[in-house]
């Protein structure tokens, strides 16, 4: 007789509920640390409730080295002083093939609207003589501007600042890339320019314990060094990649030579002239001028041991948007940097804005205090000033991020109290600010710019489509500052034309007393008597 086949489906029910509960058990276990790395919390119960431990927020770290990002800013003052900017820089060699017209004009503001939403720049100054206000000024006035974008990784390539410069550019006049490297590994990476180099050593400030001592001093706020051997070429070329990239009738070639050297300049592949440097420690530049300038060579013959490259700027008539990222900055190693050396650049190029676009690097999930940073923000504002004076500074806050949590990625909650920092270091200085995350948060968040392929699937750098987008968010910003300042100067030229009517028709009221009154009677000599 066949024994009834045996039911075991009560033991998987019951080896599920104990899986369950085990589950269940496990997400009442707190994070833990194992060998210095955090362990998440494992809480099948998120989308029920959150644990109060997972509010808590850590303490602020000790992100960097106050001591090894120690600026004193009266050394910094002297040492700009001490060069005699006005003797020693000078633009030393020209080359002019013909001199680009340049003539003012008074543009308007762009009223064109790139989003929906704009998010303003805030201006903190207190002084009633906002550098912001100086800026729009000359924007508006059809002035040549020159603005320089530091920054991280986040505009490496640049990204946003491409297309920033772009808007601009169109909108206000002008050409060009602005500055490129005059060797970089990075170079292959940016679109806006072609440069081919040879025969050059290049320095990063970021690893700048591994730059010969000789050339550690020197470092501009490009970030780079390039140390030649004799024969060391670099070629720049133009390229269709943003409009207006061609449109260039200005190129400065940017370096130091303490000894004497030759070097070799050859305009669109065809013209070549030679030069001869007399050594000096002061920073040059080679100014070359053509109606149309598509690429540049320029190649050191000789005095190759005592020449330091830096890098070419191509400009055209208006705006010059130059790029400054320096991979993993977080903006304190702008105080690695040579004031005497940025004064003397922009002594040559005449800096009208100085965006700072930093954080990213610093912010950390779970942290909300970052009173230090801040203090260094205000630092980096007060050193720009010192280095370049007639310049703005517009602190940019730091950009939207996602973290991966228990339901999926959501946005880091460090973003609003990094952004708070920023924006109370720009209040703290004077200065200019402007939300990132904010603007970005408006477009949908880091989310939505990871689904629309505008950011990267680490959802912290955006790519060239999503600096596109943020690019025209600031664009807007500085369309809408445009916009009050020249509301505000329409305002007072109609104040001094009311102004003026009323002097004009106080003094034409008093010459009509003069000369028909009655009661005023013509004054003779006292000596004098009717014959």
């Amino acid at each position: 007789m066949m024994q009834p086949e045996k039911n075991y489906l009560h033991r998987g029910w019951i080896a599920l509920t104990a899986l369950i509960a085990v589950l269940v058990g496990v997400s009442f276990i707190p994070p833990q640390s194992v060998g210095g790395v955090r362990l998440r919390r494992a809480n099948i119960l998120s989308d029920l409730f959150a644990f109060e431990d997972a509010a808590e927020t850590k303490a602020e770290p000790a992100l960097f080295d106050e001591e090894e990002f120690h600026v004193d800013m009266e050394q910094v003052a002297e040492l700009i002083v001490a060069d005699s900017l006005a003797d020693s820089v000078r633009t030393t060699f020209a080359w002019s093939l013909a001199a680009p017209d340049t003539v003012l004009r008074a543009v308007r503001p762009d009223t064109v609207r790139m989003h929906a939403r704009v998010i303003p720049i805030e201006d903190y100054d207190t002084t009633g003589m906002s550098p912001m206000k100086r800026f729009y000024e000359a924007l508006l006035g059809g002035r040549g501007v020159r603005i320089a974008v530091m920054g991280d990784s986040f505009i490496e390539g640049d990204i946003l600042t491409a297309d920033l410069r772009e808007k601009l550019q169109c909108s206000y006049g002008g050409g060009g890339t602005g500055f490129a490297p005059m060797a970089s590994p990075l170079t292959a990476f940016r679109r806006t320019v072609r440069t081919q180099a040879r025969g050059w050593n290049s320095y990063n400030i970021m690893q700048r314990q591994r730059t010969p001592e000789a050339l550690r001093g020197n470092y501009y706020v490009s970030g780079w060094v390039c140390s030649p051997e004799t024969g060391a070429s670099t070629r720049w070329e133009s390229t269709d990649a943003r409009e207006r990239l061609d449109s260039v009738t200005t190129a400065r070639v940017l370096f130091l030579a303490t000894e004497d050297a030759r070097v070799e300049a050859t305009l669109n592949d065809t013209l070549s002239r030679s030069f001869d440097i007399e050594g000096d420690p002061a920073v040059r530049q080679l100014l070359v001028t053509a109606p149309h300038i598509r690429s540049l060579n320029f190649k050191v013959n000789s005095g190759a041991k005592g020449f330091i490259g830096y890098g070419a700027t191509f400009e055209g008539d208006g705006v010059t948007v130059d790029n400054y990222s320096v991979r993993s900055n977080n903006g304190q190693a702008m105080f690695w940097t040579n004031p005497s050396v940025n004064a003397q650049m922009n002594a040559l190029l005449g800096y009208d804005l100085v965006v700072l676009q930093y954080g990213l690097n610093i912010m950390q999930a779970d942290v909300h205090a970052y009173n230090s940073y801040g203090r260094q923000v205000e630092k980096m504002v007060a050193y720009v000033r010192q280095c370049f004076p007639g310049a703005a500074v517009l602190v940019l806050g730091v950009s939207d991020r996602s973290v991966k949590g228990e339901a999926g990625f959501e946005p880091m909650d460090a973003v609003p109290y990094m952004t708070e920092c920023q924006r109370r270091a720009a209040r703290n200085t004077g200065a200019a600010f402007w939300p990132t995350s904010e603007a970005m948060q408006a477009l949908g968040g880091m989310e939505r710019f990871v689904a629309n392929g505008w950011a990267g699937k680490d959802y912290t750098h955006i790519n060239y489509a999503g600096g596109r987008q943020v690019a025209l968010a600031l664009f807007d910003a500085i369309n809408a500052g445009l916009d009050s300042a020249a509301v505000t100067l329409e305002a007072e030229a109609r104040r001094r034309e009311a102004q003026q009517a009323v002097i004009d028709s106080l003094h034409l009221a008093e010459l009509d007393r003069q000369l028909f009154s009655p009661d005023i009677a013509l004054e003779r000599p006292a000596n004098t008597s009717l014959q």
